[in-house]
């Protein structure tokens, strides 16, 4: 169904969008990636003045190459939604086997989905944890956007403030610094 298979998209962007949002700021504080880079996620949005970091290319240049390569796999996912299978038969610089899937446009595999074929024993299992991880970092990414709007900090600062000081960097504590008492 639609509602199924949105959940399964929504999950794995959700599962990638906090892995995203945490693990700058933890490379960023451990110096494996420069501090500079290593923002809290929502600073991290806008497209950087040319010559502040010095990319291949410039932001702008990058910002285009994403969207082209994004627009062919958006596309590629949907043709494959509306038409499962069809994928294998659209000429593609011979690539299209690789494409042809599994038949169930969630899950795509083939050769280039899937070149290790995991999950051949044991699937259902699969997908029912990928399923429950996903609606777990949705809500996780709810869970960053109030902390962010609460703290004005990233998640790794905040679990750290919390792990330093339980009773002073607390849910209770950031209602109560947000200009009124707490709901509780």
């Amino acid at each position: 169904s639609d509602l199924a298979y949105s959940e399964v998209i929504h999950g794995r962007w959700a599962m990638l969008g906090v892995a995203g949002i945490v693990a700058p700021e933890i490379l960023g504080g451990m110096g494996i990636i420069p501090e500079s880079t290593g923002l809290v996620w929502f600073t991290s949005g806008a497209i950087p003045p040319q010559g502040t970091f010095d990319y291949w290319a410039s932001p702008m240049t990058i910002f285009w190459v994403n969207m082209c390569l994004m627009n062919f796999a958006e596309i590629k996912r949907g043709q494959d939604y509306w038409f499962p299978g069809s994928q294998a038969e659209t000429p593609l610089l011979g690539w299209e086997k690789g494409f042809g899937g599994s038949g169930n446009p969630a899950y795509p595999g083939g050769k280039w989905f899937n070149p290790l074929n995991l999950g051949k024993d044991g699937m259902a299992s699969m997908q029912k944890k990928e399923v429950k991880n996903g609606r777990l970092a949705m809500m996780a990414f709810l869970g960053c956007m109030v902390q962010a709007a609460v703290t004005g900090e990233g998640p790794w600062k905040n679990i750290c403030d919390h792990v330093s000081n339980p009773f002073g960097a607390n849910m209770l504590a950031n209602f109560g610094a947000i200009g009124g008492s707490s709901p509780f």
